[in-house]
């Protein structure tokens, strides 16, 4: 974030985070009120082969995804402070179960009062519900994928305390308001004293415990050992403790072990804006074709389709003609994305290929041989924007200041061949081998021996036809430069799980939508470039980068700097963003005879609020 001045003495976060979410995407979209009786059904399309896995709101990398928290989680569990509503991304203070928080100390303390809103079994909603949370991330921080090592929260947090609504919060060191809102405060969620327990029964101290003491992590540690637990079992899903906890607009009533789910209306949300229908049913699908013939039957209300179905071009901001099946009752609804989409490297010392990976040079001609503009064409029919650092497309110049929109590797495979050759690889029977092993310019590089082959694995979701269409175009760009890629595709959970995995078994990971900043929201890199990020999944590591963050995290700088560094190091694989639709499946569709308040832009952060819908 590009600050005006420094910021001095206390500072109220709300009209700060005001101004910031106005230029991040647009005004925030409001709305209150309830029915009389909720009435009709919604049915959602879940995206192939990413359906909700896990219940509990303290989630790993392996389960940190848009189907477990925007699609599912959040609607029955909000967060201390709700981002994204609309077609906007702004943090929405009517939503959130706090009170915008106040800075103090030199931006040193944050002190943060709750509304006394209630969980559905009557429980307020207080200090005691987030220091709940505040205190199992102090005891297992590593299990959340909100942790990142040295940064934001728990690690920089010196002390922290709770009495009636009021929480106070001090840190080891001055903070950016912005980054620490929108990246760490934001991810926080108050919990029920119904799930402080290690089994059945048993309660224990982990939400009443001091911050930090032995006693507490202890207790907070044999407490998320039995939550983990129950909620890798899809089966306890609608069971009365994980009801208990329910803070949002919805209720779970019925969970299968395919992932079809079905919600209703949380009778003791507290918030504005109830629920306008009986039941929302987010439907599983085992192919992007079953999930297409529903749209045919007209059986569901909210889906997608996949690219290659679309017979006429369309942009971001103009869609084209619809899938002629469907034209007559459904309508194409895409946005901007807030994220960045790439291919994670594997530069674990586990992991063979590594010595590869880690020449930038190669990385270069990796690069160099992607076609973002014809894949976007041809591939995503339109829909889509060229990725050339990790900034979503769209960023606002007020925190972007000084980032360069000069592709530095634009398409160019012949400029990527001779960049090989001059490292010392020829051609050997259709795969460049090492010609000339050692570190000089001329050289292959460190740990790259003579002879060996320039062959790559490459492991990708399998859920979507256009993921693979994708695939295929790059695996035949890089073989005529003389690449190998070993080729395999899994479905996105099992991508998900094996890559974020610390392991040599993958050298380079596409699950086909790359990273959104939710709940992370402020896209200043720490979560997936610096060491120690939960989603630093391949173990990447640069002095550069790692000091650009720490200017912006702790300092006034804007996000430019970082982004060029990171356009040129290539810490991933940049990969053409398509827009975005409600579940990243694919291209949006809403059916014509359901309403809404707040319109139906998929939102950049693509959470999901279907109380705002109605017949």
């Amino acid at each position: 974030m590009q600050f005006k001045h420094r910021v001095r003495g206390l500072l109220t976060i709300a009209s700060a985070a005001a101004a910031i979410s106005l230029s991040l995407i647009g005004l925030s979209a409001g709305g209150a009120g309830a029915v009389s009786k909720p009435t009709g059904t919604i049915t959602f399309a879940e995206q192939i082969g990413t359906t909700p896995t896990y219940i509990f709101p303290y989630m790993t990398c392996a389960t940190f995804s848009v189907a477990d928290i925007d699609g599912f989680d959040q609607q029955l569990y909000r967060p201390l402070y709700y981002f994204g509503l609309g077609a906007s991304a702004a943090v929405q203070p009517t939503l959130s179960l706090a009170h915008m928080p106040v800075m103090s100390n030199h931006n040193k303390t944050s002190t943060i009062n709750l509304k006394g809103w209630k969980f559905a079994d009557g429980q307020t909603i207080d200090a005691e519900s987030l220091m709940f949370f505040l205190n199992m991330y102090r005891a297992v921080p590593t299990d959340y994928c909100g942790f990142n090592g040295k940064y934001g929260i728990p690690n920089m947090v010196k002390s922290a305390s709770g009495s009636g609504n009021t929480v106070t919060i001090n840190y080891t060191t001055s903070v950016n308001p912005y980054w620490i809102l929108y990246n760490y405060l934001a991810e926080l969620t108050p919990m029920p004293n119904s799930w402080d327990i290690t089994a059945p029964g048993k309660p224990s101290t982990c939400a009443s415990g001091a911050y930090d003491a032995k006693s507490t992590n202890a207790a907070c540690a044999a407490v998320y050992k039995y939550l983990n637990k129950q909620s890798s079992n899809t089966s306890t899903f609608t069971d009365t403790m994980w009801q208990s906890g329910d803070s949002g607009p919805w209720k779970l009533t019925a969970f299968d072990n395919l992932g079809n789910l079905t919600l209703v209306p949380n009778t003791k949300y507290s918030g504005p804006q109830k629920a306008q229908v009986a039941q929302v049913k987010e439907e599983a699908f085992a192919s992007t074709t079953a999930e297409q013939n529903a749209l045919r039957a007209g059986t569901l209300d909210i889906g997608y389709v996949d690219n290659t179905v679309l017979t006429a071009n369309g942009t971001p901001s103009k869609p084209g003609a619809n899938w002629g099946p469907i034209a007559n009752k459904y309508t194409i609804k895409v946005a901007s994305p807030w994220s960045v989409d790439y291919s994670a490297y594997n530069f674990n010392k586990l992991n063979p290929q590594a010595p590869l990976l880690n020449q930038l040079y190669i990385r270069q001609a990796l690069q160099d041989s992607i076609n973002q503009p014809g894949i976007i064409k041809k591939v995503f029919k339109g829909y889509g924007f060229v990725q050339i650092n990790p900034l979503p497309p769209v960023t606002p110049a007020s925190i972007d200041s000084g980032v360069s929109n000069v592709n530095p590797y634009p398409y160019n495979p012949s400029k990527a061949s001779s960049l090989l050759k001059d490292h010392g690889w020829k051609m050997s029977g259709g795969t460049l081998e090492c010609a000339s092993p050692g570190t000089g310019a001329t050289n292959c590089g460190t740990g790259i021996t003579r002879g060996e082959k320039l062959d790559l694995s490459f492991l990708y979701d399998s859920g979507a036809p256009v993921t693979a269409l994708q695939v295929d175009a790059e695996v035949s760009e890089w073989k005529s430069i003389g690449v190998s890629m070993k080729v395999s595709s899994a479905p996105f959970n099992t991508v998900i799980s094996e890559c974020s995995a610390n392991s040599g078994k993958w050298s380079i990971c596409y699950w086909g939508a790359g990273w959104i900043y939710s709940p992370e929201y402020y896209p200043s890199g720490e979560t997936l470039f610096t060491p120690g990020a939960s989603f630093n999944i391949g173990n990447f590591n640069n002095a550069q980068i790692n000091a650009a963050t720490n200017q912006t995290d702790f300092g006034t700088a804007s996000l430019g700097n970082f982004a060029n560094i990171a356009a040129n190091v290539l810490p991933d694989m940049y990969q053409p963003n398509t827009t975005n639709d409600f579940v990243a499946g694919g291209i949006g569709e809403v059916i014509n005879t359901l309403k809404s308040k707040i319109g139906f832009s998929p939102n950049p952060l693509q959470t999901f609020t279907p109380e705002y819908y109605h017949w």
